[in-house]
């Protein structure tokens, strides 16, 4: 089964936005002792781009949270799958999302972490649907509401490997689930 998505944003120039994030950052955290926190499994294309881009030390941890079941549509409940296993007291922490779509989970990341007492928390997002009053230290680019797979992103565990941010439309939404039944068999 071959699926055809709408490119929405290309490969170069994801490439060129996450060069220019990169210098910004190292500039912003010159001499601080970064930990980036990335949230699994959707931001690990982007935080492994971005983090080669940022010439400064660094340590990376991560972290599991989810409030998607199996599908496209959030549960509106946030549930911790893989906690951190640095300590960030007194750390200055990125935290790298992928998509900030309705705000809970990222919401609900900032909440954790700010509990835990680091010396700053900042907030890069790779895509911003512009849908929440959470306002990001640093974007990537800004998107319309519509469900996006690739560069990370995934509809039903599918699609993460796509060097592009692509739309998934209904009729592809379809394609994906008959493929997908029809394995179960």
């Amino acid at each position: 089964m071959e699926i055809h998505l709408k490119s929405l944003i290309s490969r170069g120039k994801i490439r060129k936005r996450i060069e220019e994030l990169g210098q910004k950052i190292t500039e912003d955290f010159n001499s601080r002792d970064l930990l980036i926190v990335a949230p699994l499994k959707g931001s690990f294309v982007f935080c492994s781009d971005l983090v080669r881009s940022i010439s400064l030390p660094l340590r990376i941890d991560f972290m599991e949270l989810s409030s998607y079941s199996d599908g496209s549509v959030s549960s509106g409940k946030v549930k911790i799958i893989k906690d951190l296993t640095h300590d960030i007291r007194r750390k200055h922490v990125l935290l790298v999302e992928d998509i900030l779509d309705t705000g809970l989970t990222v919401a609900t990341a900032l909440n954790i972490l700010s509990s835990r007492n680091p010396e700053s928390i900042s907030l890069v997002v790779f895509l911003d649907k512009k849908k929440t009053e959470i306002v990001p230290e640093y974007t990537g680019f800004e998107i319309d509401d519509e469900f996006v797979v690739g560069y990370g992103m995934d509809y039903r565990g599918y699609y993460r490997n796509l060097e592009y941010v692509g739309v998934l439309d209904q009729k592809n939404k379809d394609s994906t689930d008959s493929m997908l039944d029809r394995r179960k068999v």
